[in-house]
């Protein structure tokens, strides 16, 4: 069942929160504020976690100290691709991680770290080692991104083809995994680092890809999974049985569940990464998931 949960996704990332319709990112801190109560009051031992941010800013931050919001959660999560999408170097992880340490005494976790095989399979190898020596041990909890290949014929989720040219095409290499369920070379040394290094994997809904995640995740010698119960998928018909369903398969690993995506009909503009209109809505649903997964 669920250990902790991560409120919202990439905030600061324009893919994730239209920050045109929340410039101060205000309305951003008081859902989250609202979000934490709300979980506090069903489940008060969870650990709740900020994040994760993208990219890695300590004024944001800073901004959230302001808010109140870093006096709500347990823990705050960075998200870092510096082979891919990011511009600094991959040896800069020590800098980036002793930045926002600089701006909150919270825990760090790094919820989200990769590298695409869109170049070369070497690359993402390389990747993977480096990374492992870099952080382990770094940050309280480290997780790959991620086990899968997204299928060729779906769409990056928040992504933009037209805006982003090549850059969208490295999100369908990111996994160890290929689409055709075969392996990729960086895959074989992952169990190195399994345990400590936990793995997020974001599942579409109804993914008939869940069970076979779970073999290779068991095979890997994985315990900590980040995965994500999408509020705008909530409602959906039989959105409850897909999460049960989610939640019942996923059991046994130590998992952190990403609340985000703003559902159309909630939202100021209808779109996913609009702020909702009532952020008491965004703590309802949190409420009713924790209420419902997490023992």
């Amino acid at each position: 069942m669920i250990e902790a949960v991560m409120l919202w996704n990439e905030p600061n990332n324009r893919s994730h929160w239209d920050f045109d319709l929340d410039p101060e990112w205000s309305r951003f801190a008081e859902m989250v504020n609202l979000a934490s109560e709300a979980i506090v009051a069903e489940r008060p031992q969870l650990t709740k976690v900020l994040g994760g941010i993208s990219p890695i800013d300590p004024l944001f931050v800073e901004r959230m100290g302001r808010f109140g919001v870093l006096d709500q959660v347990d823990a705050v999560a960075l998200h870092g691709f510096p082979l891919d999408w990011n511009h600094w170097s991959i040896y800069e992880w020590t800098d980036r991680l002793q930045e926002i340490a600089a701006v909150t005494s919270l825990p760090i976790w790094i919820t989200e770290v990769g590298a695409s095989t869109f170049g070369a399979e070497e690359i993402q190898d390389f990747g993977l080692k480096t990374t492992a020596e870099l952080l382990l041990g770094k940050a309280q909890r480290i997780h790959w991104y991620s086990l899968l290949d997204l299928p060729r014929a779906w769409p990056a989720t928040t992504r933009h083809r037209e805006a982003e040219g090549s850059s969208y095409y490295r999100h369908f290499y990111m996994g160890l995994v290929r689409e055709d369920n075969s392996p990729k070379l960086a895959l074989k040394q992952f169990s190195r680092y399994a345990p400590e290094m936990g793995i997020c994997q974001w599942f579409h809904f109804e993914d008939p890809r869940l069970e076979t995640s779970v073999k290779w995740l068991r095979e890997l010698g994985v315990k900590k999974l980040r995965t994500g119960l999408s509020w705008a998928d909530s409602l959906r018909p039989d959105a409850d049985k897909w999460f049960d369903k989610q939640i019942r398969v996923l059991d046994g690993f130590d998992l952190t569940v990403t609340f985000c995506f703003t559902p159309e009909r909630e939202g100021i503009q209808p779109h996913h990464t609009s702020p909702p209109r009532e952020p008491k809505q965004y703590a309802d649903f949190c409420s009713r998931m924790v209420r419902r997964y997490a023992v």
